[in-house]
């Protein structure tokens, strides 16, 4: 899906996507950007790390949806948001160990960063609530 059709869960169509598909894009992204990484004994480790971290952003986004409370939620929205740091820290590793791919990671880590932001106010945002 590229980035200027709506999703197909999207209920205001010119809403681009909401976030529960927009985790999952990111998580197709993630994947696909493992696949170009050529694997050795350096790189392995780096790959099943941040395919963990990029996947479990939107794990952890669904799993907020169904939670059974503030509390649950807001843990839930606050471990996806650290899921984005720590997939920001591996690109910039994987970037650093194979310049060649610097350009792609640099993509995905803003869209991490972005993910952290949304995430980030949908945790104050919470807070402020009563």
């Amino acid at each position: 899906m590229t980035n200027d059709q709506p999703s197909p869960k999207s209920k205001n169509p010119k809403q681009k996507y909401d976030l529960e598909e927009r985790t999952a894009e990111f998580a197709e992204r993630i994947i696909d950007f493992s696949k170009k990484v050529p694997q050795n004994q350096i790189t392995k480790p780096l790959i099943n790390q941040i395919v963990r971290s990029g996947t479990s952003i939107g794990a952890n986004y669904s799993e907020a949806d169904e939670a059974n409370s503030k509390k649950d939620f807001i843990n839930k929205i606050a471990i996806a948001k650290k899921e984005t740091k720590e997939t920001k820290y591996w690109l910039r590793i994987i970037a650093y160990t194979l310049p060649e791919l610097k350009d792609d990671a640099r993509k995905i880590w803003k869209e991490a960063q972005e993910l952290n932001l949304i995430l980030a106010a949908i945790i104050r945002n919470s807070n402020n609530k009563k």
